[in-house]
């Protein structure tokens, strides 16, 4: 495994794992209607995630894409996630974001 690819390697464990507790704690709040959107985009980020972890740690040709389109599902999500006032999603857009960041530096 290339040392270049831990930080980012790093970054998307994180971001799947926030997002997945996001998910989790947004279908238990009392207005699961209105955290729909933050419930689909943390499934897709967590996805996303742990399908550029796959990729970075088996050095797959495609690495540069698929961090490329892993940074622009964690925006995404991170900017869903930023119009809940929820501590969750508070702390998951703020680690989306840095995911993005770090899944930039390797496109």
């Amino acid at each position: 495994m290339k040392m270049s690819y831990e930080a980012c390697i790093n970054a998307c464990r994180e971001c799947m794992e926030a997002c997945n507790q996001c998910y989790s704690a947004c279908l238990n709040e009392d207005n699961v209607k209105m955290m729909a959107g933050c419930i689909r985009m943390d499934r897709d980020c967590a996805d996303i995630c742990a399908f550029a972890l796959q990729a970075m740690q088996t050095s797959s040709p495609f690495v540069k894409q698929i961090c490329s389109l892993c940074a622009e599902i964690c925006e995404a999500c991170g900017q869903e996630c930023k119009k809940h006032d929820q501590e969750h999603c508070q702390k998951c857009a703020e680690i989306c974001f840095r995911c993005a960041e770090a899944c930039r530096e390797m496109a």
